[in-house]
């Protein structure tokens, strides 16, 4: 019996995977698309999972039409770290061991920030194009570059809840979940970076948990960091999931 071709494939891209890898992936266990086009709408981080939309033979040319599609999140914000991606696969460049007092409070006074219009950088490493190169390949190689910036749209931004983890748990989630990345980037500088800030601490770190409507083109992971800079903790989007894309969930 000959298997039916969907033109709109939702699949769900696992932590540690590219969107290339996902496409390709799916490729593989369907062999009726093997002759086929097939591309991905809406790039997801290697850290992020979630939903991702694949558009196969004729409908890969409306690629356009889904980039602009509204999403929806789930994510993780860990407080006491913040690094160059603005995420756990990324060098740490600011560290602040230990809670204070009032902790949950900063955060949900300072979310009136980061909803409705408001303008925001793109992460150094992201894919943005400067000058004909994206910004990733700047920074990797140490060039200074002035991060474009662009309007973005925040429907609803709701802390959910909170929770606190020992650095020995920590540094144990980071070593695996980094592990899980293929290709080069940077893992194992990054992870005895991490070693280094971890291995030998007793302390410990809040973990927030949020949910966010948002418009096309928001970057999660600059929220964290920026949410960070706000009430001048350091801060990275410890996981991000992706729920939504315009009417796609997963089934």
């Amino acid at each position: 019996m000959k298997k039916l071709i969907k033109k709109i494939i939702i699949v769900n891209k696992k932590e540690g995977v590219t969107p290339l890898e996902a496409l390709e992936l799916f490729r593989a266990k369907h062999k009726e698309y093997k002759d086929l086009p097939i591309t991905y709408a809406g790039r997801l981080d290697p850290m992020a999972s979630g939903v991702l939309i694949l558009l196969a033979g004729e409908e890969a040319k409306k690629k356009e039409e889904y980039l602009g599609l509204d999403k929806e999140y789930e994510f993780e914000v860990l407080f006491g770290f913040a690094t160059d991606t603005y995420d756990l696969l990324g060098k740490v460049t600011q560290i602040s061991h230990g809670l204070f007092e009032g902790f949950e409070g900063a955060i949900k006074s300072n979310l009136k920030y980061f909803t409705g219009k408001f303008t925001q950088k793109y992460p150094p490493y992201s894919s943005k194009t400067v000058k004909g190169k994206p910004m990733f390949e700047y920074s990797r190689n140490d060039i200074a570059v002035e991060a474009p910036e662009r309007e973005v749209n925040v429907k609803s931004l709701k802390l959910i809840r909170m929770r606190i983890i020992k650095s020995q748990k920590l540094l144990g989630d980071i070593e695996k979940r980094i592990k899980k990345v293929k290709g080069d980037f940077r893992q194992k500088e990054i992870i005895k970076l991490w070693q280094k800030n971890l291995k030998n601490s007793e302390a410990k770190y809040a973990i927030a948990y949020f949910k966010i409507k948002c418009g096309s083109g928001t970057y999660v992971r600059g929220i964290a960091n920026s949410l960070g800079e706000k009430i001048s903790i350091p801060a990275l989007a410890y996981s991000i999931k992706r729920t939504r894309v315009g009417k796609y969930k997963l089934s």
